[in-house]
């Protein structure tokens, strides 16, 4: 898994690199095959109940499973790209959240909550703690600043399939839910909204997009419960 792991960073690195206006999130799904070419890996995306894409690619009001086109990025747009690496049979999953050249104050403070949300549900990541604490420490991070998390989608456990049991919630109650234990990898997604959390799915029956038009952002990494504390497997 460390391996399909940094196969999933390297396609981050390539692809956040790449994002700028004028761009297609078609042209980033096709550097993100370079990558998993290059390094013998396998998209756990492609194909996945007829995904057609190897990367999610979600802009502004778009939460996550938003399908490659060959729209332009513009600038101020917020895009969410989100990937995965098979190697072995072992998988990765990761996402991240950028601005398309200058973006609004509001903008950017909802990519930098998300991500904080993210490194505190990691920090809770411990053996002998719970999903609701790494629950909890989303949603604590994303309210304290005013914003929301979605709770129709959630994170999952992660290992020789993509979607594993449990469900790892943004939101929750310190002390409650399964115990985590040493072994135990989950991938941990808070997905957040700017305005009401309420989402729809469009008519493709994949793109996942906030009610009231609002901003999303997402933030996404796999992360193994070791001996010694979390450790994030799809970093650099």
């Amino acid at each position: 898994m460390r391996r399909a792991g940094r196969v999933v960073a390297e396609m981050h690195d390539r692809l956040r690199a790449a994002v700028r206006p004028g761009v297609t999130t078609q042209h980033l799904d096709g550097l993100a095959r370079v990558v998993l070419s290059q390094r013998g890996a396998t998209s756990n995306f492609l194909g996945y109940h007829g995904y057609p894409a190897v990367i999610c690619a979600s802009v502004n009001d778009v939460v996550v499973h938003g399908i490659p086109d060959d729209t332009p990025l513009d600038e101020g747009d917020v895009v969410s790209i989100d990937c995965g690496a098979i190697v072995d049979g072992y998988h990765g999953d990761a996402a991240f959240t950028v601005g398309v050249g200058a973006i609004s104050a509001k903008a950017q403070m909802l990519v930098d909550v998300t991500r904080r949300a993210l490194d505190a549900a990691i920090k809770e990541m411990v053996a002998g703690h719970r999903l609701g604490d790494v629950g909890y420490a989303v949603q604590a991070t994303v309210e304290r600043a005013g914003f929301d998390v979605v709770r129709e989608y959630v994170g999952h456990g992660i290992g020789t399939a993509m979607h594993e049991p449990p469900d790892v919630p943004n939101y929750g109650r310190p002390g409650k839910g399964k115990k985590l234990a040493v072994g135990d990898v989950l991938a941990v997604e808070p997905m957040v909204c700017a305005g009401r959390s309420a989402t729809r799915v469009l008519d493709d029956g994949w793109t996942v997009v906030t009610v009231d038009g609002s901003l999303a952002a997402h933030w996404e990494h796999t992360i193994a419960v070791t001996d010694d504390g979390p450790e994030v497997l799809t970093q650099p």
